[in-house]
């Protein structure tokens, strides 16, 4: 090894720094996966903020319901407004489609097109469905004279309600999105994780309802 090489440190088997290069674009591609990494855990933790930040917002809406449910105006209570077995049939449409939802997330972890494409539709028609009988629940309503400004208890009713009914409806964008994105672009790993979050958000809102179906429509229907 000559004087100079052995001051600059360069090998006389890599006298161009070939190594180096390699070492150096390896280092880069290390710290651009610790990036991703990140950028994947910051994601994954906003979005259960997220999430955590709407059964928040629901529990205040459930308070606030709790509180105004006996405030008729002299006007119709749940007893005589609620009809159970509807509420019944869209709680029922609502925890099919949760299933469903999940043969969709294994499809999707499994690549399995049928899985997937055929869960996220039978999901798709379990919501539509569902937002089909509040939707006929809430025209009723109005058409009786029960409509939001009748009483501080239809009002609470309609708010919590309509708010969980406008979630399902983002749901379903989000739904058809996802099963777009499979489509044109397969199950990439951002993909699945997208559709992750997406089944995340949708089981959230079914056990929403749970607490709904309990505490508005049968708590209330005593009353």
């Amino acid at each position: 090894m000559s004087g100079a090489q052995a001051g600059t440190g360069v090998s006389p088997a890599d006298p161009y720094r070939i190594g180096h290069y390699v070492g150096f674009r390896q280092g880069t591609a290390g710290h651009a996966a610790r990036e991703l990494a990140s950028k994947r855990v910051i994601v994954g933790y906003g979005f259960w903020i997220f999430l955590l930040s709407d059964i928040v917002m629901f529990s205040t809406f459930f308070a606030s319901f709790g509180v105004l449910s006996g405030q008729t105006a002299g006007g119709p209570s749940g007893k005589d407004l609620f009809n159970l077995t509807n509420v019944a049939i869209e709680t029922a449409c609502l925890l099919f489609s949760s299933f469903t939802c999940g043969i969709a997330s294994i499809g999707a972890r499994t690549h399995d097109n049928l899985m997937y494409y055929g869960g996220m539709a039978v999901t798709f028609v379990f919501g539509a469905s569902f937002l089909y009988f509040e939707m006929h629940e809430f025209v009723d309503l109005i058409l009786q004279g029960a409509g939001p400004e009748r009483s501080a208890f239809l009002s609470a009713f309609f708010t919590v309600v309509g708010c969980h009914g406008l979630h399902v409806t983002l749901g379903l964008m989000w739904l058809l999105t996802m099963v777009a994105q499979v489509f044109s672009k397969g199950y990439r790993p951002d993909i699945l994780r997208r559709v992750l979050c997406f089944s995340l958000f949708w089981h959230t809102l079914d056990i929403i309802w749970v607490a709904l179906f309990t505490i508005v429509y049968l708590m209330g229907a005593g009353q």
